[in-house]
């Protein structure tokens, strides 16, 4: 995806470093988008994992999952790491989304300076490695049927690759658009929330291709889509660049009534961790995310529960009264509501994150915030207990736009309040924040649920007080928002200066802007697959509607 060779590498920097990185005379900033999209797309399966689940807890009993015997559930645990003889639960599987999503966190925060230090290139492959690497041993995993081996795999490598992949081109995108930061770095992220929308029906294709090869084809499939993930990630890693020091969009210097938090400086990232700013901007992000990711995770249930028969078209019956052609009629309209939303959380996040260029990022949290809690706290109570259908599936399409437009948004405020320098870094850390959010929310909303449930609470009720709840989180992050000012200006680093009006910097021709065949088949070779799971879920999400 690259246009031309980095030059000025330094003796010894090698190919994958960061001198090496550094874009040429006629290098197009707009080829790093559609680098970032390819490695974006490719670990944004995690997502999608949930489509193994069932096929593997069924991958040694066949149509009818083989239970293991009954044990104290840590001992069920234990034996299930190892067992041969029988089926894993999908709660057992289930921990590998959880690893996923710990690690990347973790993975980010750690290796964030490394990442900075040795630029996007080797980070990127890292990822590569990591990601591809991982769904492989997974694959040997569920060949040989050994649960930990799948752990081992795509929870905790490719959980690495997860973390090294999703900062690696943050940093980069800032700097090469700061007069679009949002834009930039909405379209990565985009990336990210639709991978599954990619990985999960060609997941679904290739397991009944290889439904011959037994344990639901699931091994074979890991596979292969292990070997195209490691096409799209090196061609997106390779074709990472940075631009030269001081380099600037033409024409363009920072405008003085910018609405937007704008350092003039730079904090590395400790000093940056150790600002109140950084600390509320946490705080910020664990509420967002809390907010939606519990009420995600149980959308579909969710929606059969309030509107019951309404769904399939018997109104009055009760989701309780279901019998099994009621249920798996309503299951598929919970999966199409889930198809709808996964859109708009990745729309949400290229408009939210391309608003903020425009608004301010304080801003648009604040309409997150606002906005948010209004839905949470007043409409969607009000539309679950008048049946109101449509009111509330928009309710909650604005509110995951909201929750995809949060992870987007959020690079760019860090650069606004820290400088662009050691952004990756600075995310890096922050995505500490998306683990915490990963545990509180759906422990939250579960927990409220079952109590609601084991009371005895009639279904179509049970959600009421934890909207309410979910209202109050969005309270608590409009007023860290609110509470978010700029950094000391003399606790900041001097930058290099932008150059004035666009003149030329060393390295790169400010005016190499030309679409040439190589830039247009870079943006198809993202596009293409986005278009394709975009029709792909559209066509599910019609059943909400029939």
């Amino acid at each position: 995806m690259a246009q031309s060779q980095p030059t000025g590498a330094a003796s010894g920097d090698g190919f994958l470093g960061p001198a090496s990185t550094v874009a040429g005379p006629r290098f197009n900033r707009w080829f790093v988008p559609p680098a970032a999209l390819a490695v974006h797309l490719c670990i944004g399966m995690a997502y999608g994992f949930s489509v193994f689940w069932l096929p593997l807890s069924r991958a040694i009993g066949g149509k009818t999952a083989l239970a293991c015997p009954k044990a104290p559930p840590l001992a069920e645990l234990t034996n299930a790491l190892t067992t041969t003889t029988c089926d894993w639960t999908v709660a057992d599987l289930g921990w590998i989304y959880t690893l996923f999503f710990v690690v990347l966190g973790a993975a980010a925060a750690l290796f964030g300076p490394w990442v900075e230090r040795n630029g996007p290139r080797r980070a990127g492959l890292v990822a590569t490695i990591c990601w591809c690497g991982g769904m492989a041993v997974s694959a040997y995993g569920a060949s040989i049927h050994q649960l930990w081996v799948m752990w081992l795999g795509s929870g905790l490598i490719g959980g690495i690759g997860l973390g090294l992949g999703y900062i690696s081109p943050v940093s980069t995108l800032v700097k090469w658009f700061p007069d679009r930061r949002g834009m930039a770095t909405g379209m990565a992220i985009m990336g990210f929330g639709g991978g599954a929308m990619i990985g999960g029906p060609l997941a679904d294709l290739l397991m009944k291709h290889f439904a011959s090869a037994g344990g639901g084809g699931v091994a074979p499939t890991l596979l292969t889509m292990a070997g195209l993930y490691l096409v799209f990630m090196l061609a997106g890693s390779l074709g990472y660049r940075t631009p030269p020091p001081g380099w600037a969009p033409r024409g363009w210097t920072p405008p003085a009534d910018n609405p937007a938090i704008l350092a003039r400086g730079y904090l590395d990232v400790g000093a940056a961790v150790a600002t109140p700013q950084f600390w509320l901007l946490w705080i910020v992000l664990v509420m967002n995310v809390s907010a939606s990711i519990g009420i995600i995770g149980v959308a579909s249930p969710m929606l059969q529960e309030i509107f019951g028969g309404r769904l399939i078209h018997h109104a009055g019956l009760a989701f309780t009264k279901f019998a099994e052609a009621d249920k798996k009629a309503a299951a598929t309209v919970g999966a199409a509501f889930v198809g709808l939303l996964s859109l708009f959380n990745i729309g949400g996040r290229f408009i939210w994150a391309s608003l903020s260029d425009r608004i301010g990022r304080r801003w648009t949290y604040a309409v997150f915030f606002l906005l948010g809690g209004a839905l949470y706290g007043l409409i969607v109570p009000w539309s679950a207990g008048a049946v109101a259908l449509a009111a509330f599936l928009a309710a909650f399409c604005v509110i995951v736009s909201m929750y995809g437009g949060g992870f987007a948004t959020v690079p760019a405020y860090l650069a606004d309040l820290f400088g662009a320098r050691y952004v990756g870094a600075i995310h890096g850390v922050l995505l500490t924040a998306w683990s915490t959010a990963g545990v509180l929310g759906p422990q939250l909303v579960n927990n409220m649920r079952q109590s609601a449930i084991d009371r005895g609470v009639p279904r179509a009720e049970i959600y009421t007080p934890i909207f309410w709840a979910l209202a109050a989180m969005l309270a608590v992050g409009f007023v860290a928002n609110l509470l978010i000012r700029p950094v000391n200006p003399s606790r900041l680093r001097a930058d290099a200066a932008p150059v004035a009006a666009g003149a030329p910097v060393p390295g790169v021709d400010p005016t190499s802007h030309a679409v040439g065949p190589a830039l247009i088949l870079a943006w198809l070779g993202v596009l293409t697959p986005i278009a394709w799971g975009v029709w792909i879920t559209v066509t599910k999400a019609a059943a909400l509607f029939n």
